[in-house]
């Protein structure tokens, strides 16, 4: 026999028939503030043209922060601002991601029509400036 079922055994039941007192614990629930810490990321690694991913990184921090302190109101509003940031800096990281493509591809068959141009062989024939009046066809 375990030694737990022993000692549970010897004790036996409870000795009195009054009930037992119970003890309600009430634990305040935590109200959630999303610090868009991951998007601040994001928007800090690949689309940062004008460092507004970076300030929306640090306003994410700071929302964080706060939430561990427990100042929901600094947390919210701290989130409130990163949110705001990250929205601008997607909004303008993808037109300027987007114009830069168009430009590049642009500025590609620019340059390839350039190459082409430089590289086709004339298809005019010069005349030699004296005889070019008198061409004799054989």
């Amino acid at each position: 026999m375990i030694k737990e079922e022993h000692e549970v055994a010897v004790l036996g039941a409870p000795q009195s028939s009054a009930p037992m007192p119970t003890t309600v614990i009430n634990i305040p629930t935590e109200i959630s503030v999303p610090d868009h810490i991951v998007w601040s990321l994001f928007n800090t690694v690949f689309l940062n043209w004008c460092c507004p991913g970076f300030v929306a990184f640090a306003y994410s921090v700071k929302s964080r922060d706060r939430k561990m302190v427990g100042d929901v109101t600094g947390a919210q509003s701290y989130a409130s601002t990163a949110k705001s940031l990250n929205i601008w800096a997607l909004v303008l990281g993808l037109f300027l991601t987007t114009g830069f493509i168009v430009l590049l591809g642009y500025a590609a068959l620019n340059f390839y029509q350039i190459i082409v141009k430089a590289t086709a062989p004339n298809k005019t024939v010069q005349a030699w400036p004296l005889a070019s009046h008198s061409l004799i066809l054989w």
